[in-house]
């Protein structure tokens, strides 16, 4: 990947609608060699997607909490069964396993406490597995949907 292409993920980074004619133009190429160039990041799976970012607020989802679980064991039969029942609950938006303690970071998002907390007691405390949940609230954002290292215009 050299500083052209690095150019095209930074754009495409800030604005995924861009035709290609507006991206040539953007990083300086004519649009055949763009189009080509873009369509090779598709195939390597350089750009996996192209999605709009949905403010939460705008669909009721006001409150965000971090949760961090800790598993009572972790053998591949119950780690793939908390995965699977956890991709199943539609509030986590984010979710990673981690090394170390703890297992895994959820990012949660709900309408208000009421709700997060009713997800927390009927959901996420009985998934397969789970020894325990600590959880904290999200106060604001700092930082958020920055481009990648690398790919910064």
């Amino acid at each position: 990947m050299d500083s052209v292409d690095q150019k095209i993920l930074a754009e495409l980074q800030q604005d995924g609608r861009l035709t290609v004619t507006e991206l040539a133009a953007r990083v300086r190429l004519s649009v055949s060699p763009c189009h080509r160039r873009l369509r090779e990041l598709e195939r390597t799976g350089a750009i996996r997607g192209y999605r709009a970012v949905v403010d939460p607020a705008a669909l009721g989802l006001n409150f965000e909490a971090l949760v961090f679980v800790s598993m009572r064991q972790e053998d591949r039969e119950t780690v793939a069964g908390f995965e699977r029942a956890l991709s199943e609950v539609e509030h986590v938006v984010e979710a990673q396993r981690l090394f170390g303690d703890p297992d895994y970071l959820l990012r949660i998002a709900t309408a208000d406490l009421p709700a997060f907390q009713r997800l927390y007691d009927d959901r996420l405390a009985t998934l397969p597995g789970v020894q325990r949940l600590t959880s904290t609230l999200v106060m604001k954002h700092v930082v958020e949907d920055r481009p990648l290292p690398g790919t910064r215009a």
